[in-house]
């Protein structure tokens, strides 16, 4: 059985298994999705395969990774999330991406929000970042509405900006 690792009320967040790899490809295989991520090219089936091997990595080594989102009603995964750290960086990163026929209907939002409090209270995580282009509003949205901060652009190597939000678990009100 695959580790279910936080559930919403709309959403199951998993660990990702070989079974993905069909839904890995709709989602990240789709050109219109993938202009915000990246260089925009979408993903191949061998990409989607090299991914599934670095997630069971992240897993064994850090304990999270890269999640499937199974919407409760239908059973049926419609998207990707997670907490990685692309390069090697020091701080946990949020990453999703969904279906697009499932856009527009908060799922991101929750998504996000149940993963960072995932980070926080699960592995201590106390700060996590996210990366979005300048101009993907949408995706600024869902990272205000899930509780991250705008923070700086960070230049890139390639002469691009990255719009850089981070979060920060809450005070604890005990003392």
């Amino acid at each position: 059985m695959v580790e279910v690792v936080f559930e919403t009320p709309r959403l199951i967040g998993r660990r990702l298994d070989s079974a993905d790899r069909e839904t890995m490809l709709a989602v990240y295989g789709d050109a219109e999705a993938m202009r915000w991520v990246g260089d925009g090219t979408p993903l191949t089936a061998e990409d989607c395969d090299r991914w599934l091997t670095v997630t069971a990595d992240n897993y064994r080594h850090r304990g999270y990774g890269m999640l499937a989102l199974i919407e409760r009603d239908t059973g049926a995964v419609i998207g990707f999330a997670g907490l990685v750290h692309p390069g090697g960086q020091a701080e946990a990163e949020i990453k999703y991406a969904l279906l697009r026929s499932v856009w527009g209907r908060g799922l991101a939002t929750e998504a996000a929000r149940a993963l960072l409090d995932y980070g926080a209270a699960a592995h201590g995580l106390q700060t996590v970042i996210a990366t979005v282009a300048p101009d993907h509003h949408v995706s600024q949205r869902v990272l205000a509405k899930a509780g991250m901060e705008r923070g700086a652009l960070r230049s890139n190597k390639d002469g691009s900006q990255t719009q850089l939000f981070h979060w920060r678990p809450p005070a604890s009100d005990a003392g």
